[in-house]
């Protein structure tokens, strides 16, 4: 946030013999400048409700490896919305086994199909499956990535790619994004708690019109930020 104090008389000192509609004028034009194009062209004025969620670990499944898990014909059956429209945690479950045979029961299935197969864990996950150094990545950004196995009742399917830990990110629309000042892949703060609080650097911009303004960290972030008692969070532009 920056602190704007400009007066009428501060610019009248400064610019002697201008008319007052005139200064008034170079006023606006300062303030304008300095809370930049959303205040110019009247968009976004107030940006949406910020909602922040800790993402647990979770699995998205393409179509042929859903098949192979649970039968020929398979399709997700949601068991309830996720706060992106359109999202929803099924009810389907998996087995996910990591290279030193340690697994993770029930880990649950998010819809809607994807193209590629991907599994979302956080790092003491990944300690626990016995994954060294597991990327950060954005969703779908899986090349060079770990791979795993996944049982379903059905069938297994070997993962060669894909188990990525997500970099916390920001959805919001155009409008949000405009309001902010970022476009997509740009990188925000997050500032979690008054006083004292967490802030995190590393927050992605993810822009859609389809998108509702709403961070996403893991379960590690949100325990060490205490999100679960936070009163106060703020999205700031990097």
């Amino acid at each position: 946030m920056h602190c704007i104090s400009v007066s009428v008389s501060m610019v009248r000192e400064m610019t002697p013999g201008v008319n007052r509609a005139a200064v008034e004028s170079i006023v606006r034009e300062i303030v304008l400048r300095r809370l930049g194009p959303c205040a110019r062209n009247g968009a976004a004025a107030h940006p949406s409700r910020l909602v922040v969620n800790a993402s647990a670990r979770h699995m998205h499944l393409s179509q042929a490896d859903l098949e192979t898990l649970f039968g020929p014909g398979h399709q997700l059956k949601p068991l309830r919305p996720l706060y992106q429209q359109g999202n929803f945690a099924a009810e389907e479950t998996v087995v996910l086994i990591g290279p030193r045979g340690r697994s993770i029961s029930n880990l649950r299935i998010l819809g809607p199909i994807r193209s590629a197969s991907q599994v979302e864990l956080a790092f003491t996950d990944a300690v626990m499956l016995g994954i060294e150094n597991l990327p950060i990545r954005l969703s779908g950004d899986i090349e060079g990535t770990p791979g795993a196995f996944v049982m379903g009742p059905q069938g297994m399917v070997e993962l060669k790619q894909g188990v990525i830990r997500a970099a916390m990110h920001a959805h919001m629309s155009p409008a949000d994004a405009e309001f902010y000042g970022v476009r997509h892949r740009d990188v925000m703060k997050l500032k979690v708690g008054d006083g004292t609080g967490v802030t995190f650097d590393q927050v992605h911009a993810r822009v859609d019109p389809a998108f509702r303004l709403e961070v996403h960290m893991d379960t590690d972030e949100a325990n060490a930020c205490a999100l679960h008692l936070a009163k106060q969070v703020e999205l700031l532009k990097r």
